[in-house]
């Protein structure tokens, strides 16, 4: 399985007829957020591989030249609080950051991390029961609490997504939000989980 990460910053290599050349033998692509919808429709239209994202803390309507406005990224599946099986692959996604503004979207407290939690738990209860496991790759915008994430409040991140880690186990979790401009580390191994920070792109592979 060969996989493209992306999240919160347009590559040039990416956005142009280079990405054939450089990421045409990748199986599926995920989005960690705060991309413009026009580059991940860009993406699926040149890979025409599965796709999957969850909205970043920074999206919003894009307005094009034609007069269409996007609000999701067409060919791409929301994986916000739900599962899929994907060529063999068990995804999940939790979106958006910390809550930091008052009723902005793709924001949440902890307490509400925490619910959209419970409420993706079935699910994965149920892959249990269907394939072994409960979990192969978690897709979230915000990294975990403690790792890869900032100090200063809009970036700091979750303490349910540890819980969730040492519950569910799953190989990967996957996320962006957090730039990274020196020797910051990006991979980090948690208990059973290795957690990325995909920013701007990452290929992962196994």
């Amino acid at each position: 399985m060969k996989i493209l990460a992306v999240s919160d910053q347009v590559v040039e290599g990416i956005y142009s007829l280079q990405i054939r050349e450089r990421f045409g033998d990748v199986d599926l692509v995920v989005s960690c957020g705060d991309l413009p919808y026009s580059y991940l429709e860009y993406i699926v239209s040149m890979l025409d591989v599965p796709c999957f994202f969850v909205h970043g803390n920074h999206d919003q309507p894009e307005y094009m030249s034609n007069g269409n406005t996007l609000t999701r990224p067409g060919g791409w599946v929301n994986l916000d609080g739900r599962t899929v099986m994907c060529r063999g692959t068990l995804l999940a996604g939790l979106e958006g950051s910390i809550r930091y503004k008052p009723c902005a979207p793709y924001q949440y407290t902890e307490r509400g991390m925490a619910y959209k939690v419970w409420h993706l738990t079935p699910a994965l209860l149920l892959n249990r029961l269907l394939w072994g496991r409960h979990l192969d790759i978690l897709v979230t915008h915000s990294p975990p609490f403690g790792i890869h994430d900032g100090q200063d409040w809009p970036h700091r991140g979750f303490k349910v997504f540890l819980n969730l880690m040492a519950w569910f186990r799953p190989r990967y979790l996957l996320h962006g939000h957090k730039h990274i401009y020196g020797p910051e580390s990006w991979r980090t191994r948690y208990r059973h989980t290795e957690v990325i920070n995909v920013y701007p792109f990452q290929v992962i592979e196994w």
